[in-house]
């Protein structure tokens, strides 16, 4: 809001300028100061209030997604989402980088390691400050509207101890770091000719918002590495179980892409130490977990942060792939994979569960500043509590061998075991869930439940077909149509109007005080999903894929012999094959989980544990693991578009208030 200052500051305060902005301001705003005022000489016309709003101060917290450490990051950001959806920013964002991602680069630039430790305190744009509890944040602010050519601006920033000056050019932005948790005062005198200046002031305080992830794989971004794995144009080999398999295995072995830079055996008589294998891994922001850059929850902040310019967000991501409620949200839980470092590879042994872990970022942030809180909780859980992967295998896995094999160890599920689980355990720990998140945040609205959407639809809510299109990777997998239907119908009619129910304490379930204790609950996103679950096909998909999924199944060389060289039936190589490219399916299929990621996951059981890199059970979760049947980045863009507005309106963000102006005070008037 615009307000009047006091007459017109002595021009021999502006030599503080010199002190204020020598370091934050860039060369253009670094212009030299006048001298002090001449005793005996005329001093300046007093400063007349702009009334008719044809001059506004305008400012904006710059690098305001707090996670980069770097302001072009974000700024590509904040340019890509400018009238854009965020699903629209991520296909010209894909477009722009060719469909390699724009997170590629962007994963080595954060406030959080790759472990998922936050670095305290962070260096951003060369500032070191704390990411938990920042004290300042960075503003830039200039003079808009209608301007005289040639006009001199003289600021002052006041927050409460001592104004700060500064004069040059109108044009010219002016960079300074703004106290946080008080107000600033800006004031500008505009002079131009012999004209009295004219004065404009508004009060610059930014909002810093403490927001944090939690959940599982929908929530962690799996699916979709910040730098997808470089593929390899030749083969390499994995074995069968028990020497049977379907399409495109001969002799109990079969071909598929190798990594892009991996000199080692690639034949299956050759085998090599996954160590090395490891070397030419995708890159996660941390690998652990599958935290992913183009996860909904890390889209939500970040848009946030770029179509509010007088904000800035802290955001804390914790969600974690495969996580359940017990194990995961409460309880640690096995890591999916290692991740790399420059003297090798490490393997953390568990992870710790994301209440402790949220539980002591908010403890450590209220030790330094007591008042801090968390402001937002994105959510996505339940999915892994009745054992929706176990579904998706009993649909994908459609050998005999491997269907007794797995089953036996707990990988194949049931309709009626996740039903069961739906009815009793799911409820039980959801209630739990939110008794603990009262104790974190001051009301329950704050946390925003951003539900699942339905994977497998492939146009207006129809089911997709089935068969092995999008699944031939591996030789025994292919889409049962009946299980898929039957799967596609309790998500459906079940398990997501459940999960509704369990969010915002209706259809029978029991909360202590359920007008308080509902959460803000979102499904925009399910319509959307519709027509595009991982079947959707269209023209506009990528050349690739064209050219080289086959909806038939026969994707890959079935010779061996030739297969070793050229393991795709297109001829064409499969490193041209481009995870973030825009296509019609927002669901990873297991076609996609290998060439974007292709993971061979630590987090296994014991009993299903790989002899070698080239064991059979290798090549069923290295197809599977890195995120099939899971938004791609189109995906979670949007459930990040559905996600926003509830966010918004949870936090109270609307348009920037009304410019106001008063008349300034008679000359020597106390303030």
């Amino acid at each position: 809001m615009i307000t009047v200052m006091s007459s017109f500051r002595s021009l021999a305060l502006l030599t503080l300028a010199a002190l204020f902005f020598a370091q934050p301001l860039p060369a253009s705003a670094q212009t030299p100061l006048p001298p002090p005022a001449v005793p005996g000489a005329t001093p300046p016309a007093a400063a007349v209030p702009v009334t008719d709003g044809s001059m506004q101060i305008v400012w904006e917290v710059r690098n305001r997604f707090r996670l980069f450490r770097e302001e072009r990051d974000f700024r590509e950001q904040a340019e890509a989402l400018n009238g854009l959806t965020v699903l629209a920013s991520e296909q010209a964002l894909g477009m722009q980088s060719e469909g390699r991602g724009w997170a590629r680069n962007v994963v080595n630039r954060l406030c959080i390691d790759l472990t998922g430790r936050v670095s305290e305190p962070c260096t951003r744009d060369g500032v070191k400050e704390s990411y938990l509890t920042p004290t300042e944040h960075p503003v830039t602010v200039r003079l808009g509207g209608a301007i005289p050519v040639g006009a001199i601006c003289a600021w002052t920033f006041d927050d409460g101890d001592g104004p700060r000056n500064a004069t040059q050019d109108c044009a010219e932005p002016i960079n300074f770091r703004a106290r946080y948790g008080k107000p600033t005062v800006a004031t500008v005198d505009v002079t131009s000719g012999a004209d009295a200046p004219q004065r404009v002031a508004t009060e610059i305080m930014v909002r810093d918002f403490f927001i944090a992830g939690l959940g599982d794989s929908i929530a962690s971004g799996e699916g979709n590495p910040d730098r997808p794995v470089a593929l390899s144009d030749d083969g390499f080999c994995y074995r069968s179980y028990l020497g049977i398999s379907n399409v495109g295995a001969t002799a109990g072995q079969f071909y598929r892409p190798s990594r892009a830079g991996f000199k080692g055996g690639r034949a299956c008589e050759a085998p090599d130490t996954l160590a090395n294998w490891q070397r030419y891994s995708a890159t996660w922001f941390n690998a652990a977990c599958h935290r992913s850059l183009y996860s909904y929850q890390t889209r939500t902040a970040l848009a946030l942060a770029a179509r509010h310019p007088h904000i800035a967000v802290t955001y804390l991501p914790l969600a974690c792939t495969g996580a359940t409620i017990p194990d995961g949200l409460f309880g640690s839980q096995r890591p999916r994979e290692c991740f790399r470092t420059k003297s090798g590879t490490n393997c953390p042994s568990n992870v710790n569960g994301q209440i402790a872990e949220l539980r002591e970022a908010v403890a450590a942030a209220r030790k330094r500043q007591p008042q801090r809180g968390l402001d937002l909780v994105l959510l996505s859980v339940g999915a892994n509590d009745i054992n929706f992967s176990g579904l998706v295998a009993d649909v994908i896995v459609d050998s005999p061998t491997e269907r007794g094999i797995f089953r036996r160890s707990g990988v194949i599920g049931s309709i009626e075991e996740s039903r069961s689980a739906l009815q009793r355990q799911l409820p039980q720990n959801f209630a739990k869930l939110r008794e603990t998140l009262k104790g974190l945040v001051d009301d329950m609205s704050r946390v925003v439940y951003v539900t699942y959407a339905n994977p497998a639809l492939a146009s207006r809510g129809v089911p997709c077909p089935g068969g092995p299109g999008g699944f031939d990777v591996h030789p025994s997998f292919s889409a049962d149509p009946n299980r898929l239907a039957a799967v596609a119908s309790f998500v459906d009619n079940e398990f997501l109007p459940r999960l509704k129910d369990l969010a915002q304490c209706t259809g029978g379930v029991l909360c202590r005080n359920p007008s308080a204790d509902a959460m803000t609950f979102v499904d925009a996103h399910q319509r959307t999903f519709a027509n595009h679950g991982f079947c959707a096909r269209a023209e506009t998909d990528p050349e690739f894929d064209r050219a080289c999924f086959s909806p038939r199944g026969d994707s890959f060389t079935s010779d061996i012999v030739a297969a070793a060289n050229s393991p795709m039936a297109c001829g064409a190589g499969a490193s041209n094959f481009r995870a973030y490219l825009p296509r019609a399916r927002w669901i990873r299929d297991a076609n996609d989980s290998y060439f974007a990621a292709m993971t061979f996951p630590q987090g296994l059981p014991a009993a299903i544990q790989p002899a070698d890199i080239h064991d059979a059970t290798w090549g069923v979760v290295s197809a599977v693991y890195g995120g099939a049947i899971h938004p791609s980045a189109e995906g979670h863009a949007a459930m990040a578009d559905a996600a926003v507005p509830a966010a918004e309106s949870v936090l109270s963000l609307q348009s920037a208030p009304d410019v106001t102006s008063q008349p300034l005070p008679p000359p020597g008037a106390v303030r």
